[in-house]
């Protein structure tokens, strides 16, 4: 198994480093070579995806990412910053389809902001698409008009194969769940949505035995909110799924909990935490791993249709919460404060 390892910035170094650890520990024939991205393939080679980065990427297996960006890049210009070599990676990849999902684990019921009986037994998947829609739509850009008036311009648009693909994936994962679909759009004002919410119906036709809902993005934040353990499989354009599956988070305790996995149509994939960089926090050994041990977890299942080692990384880290060990950002009275890499030491031990 040819693994590119990406850490990237701010926290992405600590936290990659202890799901190293865990991969380590499984005894694999596992090759894994390291190249910078994001911030740190700026001060490599002055650009956020090194043509050597992107070309490791392209030759591994699969890619495990920490995180990008710093505020100190904020300055550069927009192609130089560190999340333009996120973007790219995906888009050069071919990752179209994001899984990310939202479970919470019983000892982290008190995490939660939300009272335990709305949020226990939470189990949802949100299917989000990745190389389409505003981010990567044209026309883009700042212009100046006749009347010397600044006008920034995004595109939103979606083809019918992109949308298929995607609904593709959802129903496939439900049909190994609970065959339960919700597609999330904004159909009542958004053509491009309008039609997302057609193929999503015609595709449907190909899965009788799951049962397909619709909703419009607003009503889907406030239920993600008021009753969660409706969803089984969320579906979902590309900016959508940033916010949903990000506030989907938070229902787990902490978003330091979230792995996330990006697929290619044959399930080469590029696995990260759904946080980001952190930078106020790099360096500090206080950054959550475990979003990144179970982002591992995902590679093993996805990627390298090792459903085992997958299951045994996801029980250690069930193990190591039982014992009581938590970060900053999941502790609670009563707990054991531990830093980011005695962590992921809880998790080689539980293994």
């Amino acid at each position: 198994m040819k693994i590119a390892v990406l850490p990237g910035d701010g926290i992405g170094p600590e936290i990659v480093a202890q799901a190293v650890k865990v991969l380590n520990a499984l005894n694999l024939d596992i090759s894994m070579t390291e190249a910078p991205i994001g911030g740190a393939g700026y001060e490599a080679a002055g650009d956020p995806l090194p043509d050597a980065t992107l070309q490791l990427a392209k030759d591994a297996d699969a890619v495990l990412l920490g995180a990008v960006g710093d505020w100190k890049y904020d300055k550069l210009e927009r192609h130089l910053r560190p999340e333009r070599g996120l973007l790219r990676i995906r888009k050069e990849l071919n990752l179209f389809a994001n899984l990310r999902p939202a479970l919470l684990y019983p000892e982290l019921a008190s995490a939660s902001t939300l009272k335990p009986e709305v949020v226990s037994g939470l189990d949802i998947m949100i299917v989000r698409e990745l190389t389409g829609d505003i981010y990567f739509g044209q026309p883009r850009g700042i212009s100046t008009l006749e009347n010397g008036e600044r006008e920034g311009v995004n595109t939103m648009r979606y083809n019918e194969s992109e949308i298929r693909r995607i609904g593709r994936v959802a129903f496939d994962i439900a049909m190994k769940r609970n065959k339960k679909v919700c597609s999330v759009d904004k159909a009542n004002v958004l053509e491009a949505t309008e039609l997302w919410r057609q193929v999503m119906i015609e595709l449907s036709a190909e899965y009788p035995e799951v049962e397909l809902s619709h909703m419009y993005v607003d009503n889907a934040a406030m239920q993600l909110i008021r009753a969660p353990k409706q969803f089984d499989v969320m579906v979902t354009g590309n900016i959508f799924g940033d916010i949903l599956s990000d506030e989907a988070s938070m229902l787990t305790g902490s978003i330091g909990m979230l792995p996330s996995a990006s697929l290619d149509a044959n399930n080469k994939g590029m696995y990260e935490p759904s946080h980001g960089s952190a930078p106020d926090l790099a360096g500090k050994n206080v950054a959550n791993p475990l979003a990144t041990i179970l982002s591992a977890a995902m590679m093993l299942r996805y990627t390298f249709n090792d459903e085992a080692n997958a299951q045994r990384i996801e029980n250690a880290v069930k193990k190591a919460l039982a014992l009581g060990f938590r970060t900053a950002d999941i502790w609670t009275e009563g707990t054991n404060k531990v830093g980011c890499a005695e962590m992921g030491d809880a998790v080689v031990a539980s293994l």
